[in-house]
């Protein structure tokens, strides 16, 4: 591996930057997880309110960063502003986490979700026992996994070879997919929508009701647990573990900033074009699909397939062939945007002694090689292990905490570096900042009830960092 260059090169303009925001953010969620939602909320003012809380918290955490990322717009992103505004520790527990579960598990679950999609045009792509090739202990090996590790390995190879092919890749897919979404939701209320669905579903209102699961015959339960007080809070707080996963990795332009022209300007803008679009697509999606289909078929989607369910209203039988292509394109594009971004930490965690040292290093494209390679090992063996969708119920929770800590350093920084240079300020500081401390807290402890199991897995794994982290620096001073 020839290693003959020392610096990024920026070769990414403004639409380049949006892409990679918007792109990174949309992948298989807003096409499955409003099935979930529905169960947690039951209603439709409910199932719109998490994605316009999700959309606001989302947009606020976006317009914060435009400030830290124009204080330092370098290679990095998060982990550098933890570790200016608080310490070295503070920015490799993210580090660390984002390697061990954020990133890498991301990558895994939307590269098997573009398997199982498809599978519908590949029926051994199915995940189904008829489909297993062998097994590894107690892990059953199917053909869509090892279609997602090659998707995987091919990506990570494209992406060695210059941040032009990634780019390019990034672009094309971004706009497709974008253009395929506003397609959907225009055809969806002009061929099929329906005032009988659209006012019996919204005859519900904000009152919410929980799916009380599965009855003995293993039949949906078409009864309906109402809810109030702390159990709507926990409910919305599980609800939104799909709406925050679908709206997240939007921070990924940050990790890029060495390979982005102006960025001072460009990444605080990119990230507030790109989570409006996406935020704005989100719920008129969400709208479309109540015009189409019933509360109780949102909820009870074969497979949780939302869209696929709406998409065979609006097409017909073509319907899930339509989807299924949408969707390929969509989770191609979006783990393009994960792969080209998350060496970005690795390299400056490795630039800081915190990480293997190979990580550091550029090859003779100017991109961290090694350290891509590393994040596709990981991310491929994350896609064996069929533990995916945990992991992902631990994400929600991990990034979370590390948004709102990010929030927060944003406070600090104003008053150990009051005369920093700030070529952007967050927008509504310190009021939208301090909003979104209160609803970040509130969905991590409300979390904490909900799903115990996978925020404590979550917590534990970032808190697994603590003595690697000091193993890392008696290392560094021993040499």
């Amino acid at each position: 591996m020839a290693e003959n260059s020392s610096a990024f090169k920026p070769t990414l303009g403004l639409l380049d930057a949006t892409m990679v925001v918007a792109g990174s953010m949309i992948g298989s969620g807003i096409f499955i997880v409003s099935a979930d939602i529905t169960r947690n909320v039951g209603s439709a003012g409910w199932l719109v309110m998490v994605w316009l809380i999700t959309g606001f918290m989302t947009l606020t955490a976006a317009l914060s960063y435009g400030e830290l990322s124009a204080m330092f717009p370098k290679a990095g992103g998060q982990y550098v502003y933890l570790k200016e505004a608080y310490n070295p520790l503070a920015g490799f527990l993210y580090g660390w986490s984002f390697f061990a579960v954020i990133q890498t598990a991301t990558i895994a679950a939307v590269g098997v979700a573009f398997s199982k999609f498809a599978g519908y045009f590949f029926p051994i792509l199915e995940m189904k026992d008829a489909n297993i090739l062998f097994t590894i202990g107690i892990f059953k090996i199917y053909p869509a996994q090892l279609v997602s590790i090659v998707l995987i390995i091919f990506l990570t190879y494209i992406n060695t070879k210059g941040i032009k092919g990634g780019k390019l890749i990034q672009t094309t897919f971004t706009v497709t997919k974008l253009a395929s979404l506003f397609g959907l939701i225009v055809f969806g209320f002009l061929l099929a929508a329906k005032s009988e669905i659209w006012n019996a579903n919204w005859s519900t209102g904000f009152q919410a009701v929980q799916d009380l699961g599965l009855d003995k015959k293993g039949e949906v339960a078409t009864s309906w647990l109402p809810i109030s007080g702390s159990a709507l809070i926990g409910a919305i707080a599980a609800a939104m573990v799909g709406s925050i996963f679908s709206s997240d990795s939007w921070n990924n332009v940050t990790f890029i900033a060495g390979e982005i022209k102006n960025p001072q300007r460009n990444i605080g803008l990119s990230l507030f074009l790109g989570t409006l679009i996406v935020t704005i697509i989100y719920v008129s999606a969400n709208l479309m699909y109540m015009s189409v289909l019933p509360l109780q078929e949102i909820a009870f989607a074969k497979q949780d397939r939302v869209a696929v369910s709406a998409a065979n209203v609006i097409f017909g039988n073509i319907g899930s062939y339509v989807i299924a292509v949408m969707i390929m394109i969509s989770t191609f594009g979006c783990n393009n945007g994960l792969i080209l971004a998350g060496a970005r930490v690795y390299y400056t965690m490795a630039q800081d002694g915190l990480f293997f040292k190979k990580a550091g290093t550029l090859n003779k494209n100017a991109v961290p090689e090694w350290a891509l390679w590393a994040q596709c090992a990981l991310a491929s063996l994350l896609c064996l292990s069929g533990k995916y969708g945990d992991l992902l119920d631990m994400v929600s929770f991990v990034v979370v905490v590390f948004y709102v800590l990010t929030i927060i350093g944003i406070f600090r920084l104003r008053k150990s570096r009051p005369n920093a240079e700030r070529l952007y300020k967050a927008f509504g500081y310190p009021v939208l900042p301090i909003i979104y401390i209160i609803m970040g807290v509130a969905f991590c402890v409300a979390l904490i009830f909900q799903k115990p199991t996978y925020a404590g897995w979550g917590g534990a794994i970032t808190l697994a960092g603590i003595p690697i982290y000091y193993i890392a620096m008696a290392r560094n001073k021993a040499k």
